[in-house]
């Protein structure tokens, strides 16, 4: 399956439990949501699965966790705020170059409507 097949139905299904939850919860609600969302349509998904960083000689065994990751192409970072800020894509810009990913979602729970709370973030796609 490609990256934009694994993200569309990414996208289907935060529509899904965005539409059916409404925004307001915990992160955490809606990350459990997703999983089980995006298992049932038989997708293979890692939760905060942890990413090494190496700098220089030092290997860090976590450098950052991953919220999501599907089907080993896709990194989801969810998030349950008012407002997405830059720093948020930055952020997930570097997991996707650290974990050697092409393509990101970035899915804020928070908003009014879930359409407005997705971000698509490429790493050389």
């Amino acid at each position: 399956m490609h990256e934009n097949e694994i993200a569309k139905e990414i996208v289907d299904a935060a529509y899904k439990v965005h539409t059916t939850l409404g925004p307001g919860l915990l992160e955490s609600v809606y990350q459990a949501a997703m999983v089980y969302e995006l298992r049932k349509r038989g997708l293979r998904v890692e939760v905060e699965k942890p990413i090494p960083v190496i700098y220089e000689d030092v290997h860090l065994e976590v450098g950052f966790r991953a919220d999501l990751i599907v089907e080993d192409k896709v990194i989801v970072e969810n998030k349950s705020v008012e407002t997405l800020h830059p720093v948020h894509k930055k952020q997930l810009l570097t997991h996707l170059r650290l974990a050697n990913k092409r393509l990101g979602l970035l899915i804020n729970f928070g908003a009014l409507l879930i359409k407005d709370g997705i971000s698509r973030v490429v790493n050389g796609l």
